[in-house]
């Protein structure tokens, strides 16, 4: 549409649905959500100077949707709508605000905030949205090939961090999503052994003023401003065209991709918070309100943002609905992984794993079968809802991450807490009702620390947040082993990349779904920063120059998921008393004192008793080898003679992995019969061979 071409006389009456700028063959229908407005104008910009080139009404209205048809509209339009709004108590609201259409697919370009020019008109300030075409929004899309729910190992990522420093990545596809397709960087995942890439989020979302204002930015993403369109920050000339690129790469290469999204919050925040979108459209239907003793309305802050989304509104219920499809069909990612996910279940205060939301999304015919990874909690009433999540959903179990670097930091009285985790974490996710790899086992998150500083720093050094080292977690269960921070004494070190190994090896061999934190493979360290949030810098991305000392990791890293991956016990035990399927593969699982005697009751209650063996033999079949392990661990400080369990049969332990080691190299191939000397903090694992004649 040329300049000024637009009047309001061309304008048409249009229809209310779809929701979103619809692209047809005369021009294109805009309908917009907006029971707060007594007008909805129509604001258009030309695409290259971002000027406005035509504001009009929209003539019609059903409802509380608002439409029009223009004629002569093409793809690639820019467009936003400003609201006159019946009710201004939540917040002092005019038409100089530019909002943003919730339905937007593709944004003109990110969003910085800035406040003078968001004081003059917010238009300067305000990214616009894309008219798409219908090409670009139902183009063919890849598939991945099924895993099952035993072999996924989740590698959470994020597109800027994973590619900013890769020597391979083309300068201008780094930190982009065209640098997260290279071949180099798929090889490296590929070669880990996982199976699953969970991005941080890659929705459009602001940083936060307060850290803007800081000079900082929102690095991690957590702070949406549109639930459909790619951020552009990470697209080099078309963040939509390239995130399905990115996507179709993974695919081909064998893996699944899941994104990260935050249905519970947006960048709007609280009471006198930046208006952007569904603040000047429709703030009493998108947000949770409540009534102060004061007796006024104000959001409900179940986020620590500033506000919190409510899902139980039949708009944002639809709307959420819409974009997880946009997600699926258009661009063709596997599943999500749901921030804060308890606000998905909130109806509209109290939790509910019947809310409206997550009925709908186990019904849909496009979503049922995707990856639904909840984060359970959230910080409002009765916020922690570990275990109370609908089948067939994965819950992020925040007790075994906790549990497992107790035990191996050496704390007294966890070793039964430790055994329970290592098996699936069955006291919350219960037999008969939830299946074993509903557990998401993780010893690091993005949130927290590395898993090398998990072993480097007792204390979080966060003063780069410049929030005088209050923000990020102060329960870590970390430990620096003697000297905080980086060191050169070899005994330390050594003994921090045994802890490593034994926090890997656990995090594998532990029934229920593995979570790497990218980069811990790596060796990664954030200086002892847990809560690099705002840190847009190498203390966030990867840095792939490895010594030998992280090349040996490395290799650890690789041939402990191998060895997972390669066992049907190793990554999924099907017990008899288990009724949530019909196959059984295990016969017996016995517990032993380091002495080779039966663990009995007082033993797991003994609280310096950190050492015990696990022996799982499989079932015959008429396919494989009965497939006999045995595992032992030991947290102590000192050394232990294990009797590893004594058979009739003639034959011996094969010893697989010894976590004493710290190169594979270094690691004997030998086979045992009875008595193993493991070394302190230091996990072994065997397989039982028999000698045939």
């Amino acid at each position: 549409m040329k300049d000024n071409e637009l009047a309001s006389s061309a304008i048409q009456n249009g229809d209310p649905t779809p929701l979103g700028a619809t692209l047809k063959q005369e021009g294109c229908n805009f309908a917009i959500y907006a029971p707060n407005a007594n007008s909805v104008m129509l604001c258009l910009f030309n695409s290259d100077t971002e000027e406005a080139i035509a504001e009009c009404p929209l003539p019609e209205k059903t409802g509380d949707v608002w439409h029009g048809f223009v004629p002569s509209i093409l793809a690639g339009q820019y467009y936003g709508y400003r609201v006159e709004a019946k009710d201004n108590s939540l917040h002092d609201f005019s038409t100089d605000k530019l909002l943003i259409d919730p339905y937007a697919k593709k944004l003109s370009r990110p969003l910085q905030w800035d406040e003078r020019r968001y004081k003059h008109d917010s238009q300067f300030m305000m990214p616009k949205g894309v008219v798409l075409s219908e090409q670009e929004l139902t183009s063919p899309r890849t598939t991945s090939a099924p895993i099952g729910k035993h072999k996924r190992i989740i590698y959470e990522a994020h597109v800027k961090g994973l590619t900013k420093q890769h020597p391979d990545v083309p300068a201008e596809h780094r930190g982009k999503f065209l640098g997260a397709a290279h071949p180099s960087v798929i090889a490296h995942i590929k070669q880990l052994g996982v199976t699953t890439v969970q991005f941080m989020p890659v929705n459009a979302f602001m940083p936060e003023p307060f850290i803007t204002d800081k000079g900082l930015t929102n690095y991690w993403g957590y702070n949406p401003i549109n639930f459909f369109a790619p951020e552009p920050r990470y697209g080099v000339k078309n963040a939509l065209d390239e995130a399905k690129q990115m996507v179709a790469a993974y695919h081909e290469a064998g893996l699944e991709v899941i994104l990260d999204v935050v249905y519970n919050h947006t960048a709007e925040a609280g009471h006198g918070r930046p208006i952007l979108s569904f603040k000047g459209l429709c703030p009493y239907n998108a947000y949770l309100l409540e009534t102060t003793d004061k007796k006024e309305t104000v959001y409900s802050n179940h986020s620590g943002c500033g506000n919190t989304i409510n899902t139980s509104d039949p708009f944002m219920m639809g709307m959420i609905l819409d974009a997880m499809r946009f997600w699926v069909s258009t661009v063709g990612i596997d599943g999500f992984r749901f921030d804060l996910a308890v606000a998905l279940g909130r109806e509209p205060q109290e939790y509910t794993k019947t809310s409206g939301l997550l009925r709908a999304i186990s019904q849909d015919p496009t979503l049922k079968d995707k990856v639904l990874l909840a984060e359970p909690w959230d910080i409002g009433p009765n916020g922690y809802q570990v275990g109370n999540f609908p089948s067939p959903w994965l819950e992020v179990n925040d007790k075994y991450r906790d549990t497992v670097r107790a035990f191996w930091r050496s704390d007294d009285g966890v070793t039964a807490d430790f055994a329970t985790r290592l098996m699936g974490s069955r006291d919350l996710f219960h037999k008969g009702q939830r299946h074993i790899s509903t557990s998401v086992n993780n010893i690091t998150y993005h949130d927290g620390f590395t898993l090398h500083d998990m072993v480097t720093y007792s204390e979080r050094h966060n003063l780069d947040n410049l929030e005088d080292n209050r923000d990020g977690h102060g329960h870590n269960l970390s430990h620096n082993y003697g000297i905080e921070g980086e060191t050169t004494d070899m005994e330390i070190i050594q003994l921090r990349e045994r802890q490593k190994r034994n926090l890997f090896a656990t995090l594998i061999f532990s029934q229920g779904t593995p979570h790497i934190l990218g980069g811990d493979e790596l060796s990664r360290t954030q200086n002892g920063n847990n809560n690099a949030y705002c840190q847009d810098n190498p203390l966030s991305w990867f840095n792939w120059t490895l010594n030998k000392r992280k090349q040996d990791f490395l290799s650890f890293c690789q041939y402990a998921v191998r060895l997972r991956q390669t066992s049907s016990l190793l990554s999924e035990l099907k017990l008899d008393d288990d009724h949530f399927t019909l196959g059984r593969n295990v016969s017996q699982i016995n517990w032993f004192k380091p002495d080779g005697s039966d663990k009995a009751s007082e033993d797991w209650n003994a609280k310096h008793n950190k050492a015990f063996g696990v022996e799982i033999k499989g079932c015959a079949t008429a396919h494989s080898s009965v497939e006999h392990w045995f595992l032992c661990v030991n947290a102590s400080d000192n050394d232990v003679r294990f009797h590893l369990p004594t058979l009739s049969k003639s034959g011996g332990w094969t010893l697989h992995l010894d976590t004493r080691y710290a190169s594979l190299d270094d690691q004997p191939s030998i086979c045992i019969q009875k008595v193993f000397l493991q070394a302190n903090r230091s996990l072994a694992l065997f397989s039982f061979s028999e000698t045939r004649p």
